[in-house]
């Protein structure tokens, strides 16, 4: 019978440290992106780097990068910027989509994650570009306007920042990280080849 390896405690620790990065990554690009434009709303950031890493972490471990992407956001894009807790907690769940999407479309159609071919860098630019984002920009925009963060009538330009800010940081960084990076992360303990191990 084959060895499955078990999660063990140091998958908690991976979801700890990548929380903590989630967190400071979030929270910088919202500093950054409020410097660049002092109108966009609190939570809501133009040039938002975290989303690309975020996405990476997940394709590289799985759902626990994807817990991760979630509670960074929650704490760096949500409580970090002055959203009421019950706001960022469904507010959060934009990261988690714009992760969850790609992660499940790379094992159900087993794209490499180090972007070997055509194909890989396909189902990436799909899933993980321009799917992932259009769906947890459409939810976060309108997320913020349920919470009462922006008004209703900014719904659509907040989701057109996020949109495109979101496929800008994720079509340049995501694609070199996962093909340069990959394979020294896949020989680590903590990969996951699929959602859990």
């Amino acid at each position: 019978m084959k060895n499955v390896r078990r999660p063990t405690y140091s998958f908690l620790l991976l979801v700890i440290g990548l929380i903590l990065i989630n967190t400071l990554l979030a929270w910088l690009s919202l500093q950054v992106s409020h410097r660049i434009s002092p109108s966009l709303p609190t939570s809501v950031s133009m040039i938002f780097i975290a989303a690309a890493f975020m996405l990476i972490f997940t394709l590289w471990f799985g759902m626990y990068g994807a817990i991760a992407a979630y509670a960074g956001s929650f704490i760096g894009s949500g409580l970090l910027s002055g959203m009421p807790v019950t706001v960022a907690l469904y507010f959060s769940l934009a990261n988690f989509w714009q992760v969850l999407i790609p992660l499940i479309a790379f094992r159900i159609f087993d794209v490499h994650v180090g972007i070997e071919s055509t194909r890989d860098l396909f189902h990436l630019v799909l899933f993980g570009t321009i799917l992932n984002n259009v769906i947890g920009s459409a939810w976060g925009s309108v997320a913020l306007a349920i919470g009462g963060v922006i008004g209703w009538s900014q719904v659509m330009s907040v989701f057109v920042a996020w949109l495109i800010g979101n496929v800008i940081v994720t079509i340049i960084i995501v694609p070199l990280v996962l093909r340069h990076f990959t394979p020294r992360f896949e020989k680590s303990k903590v990969f996951v080849k699929n959602y859990w191990y």
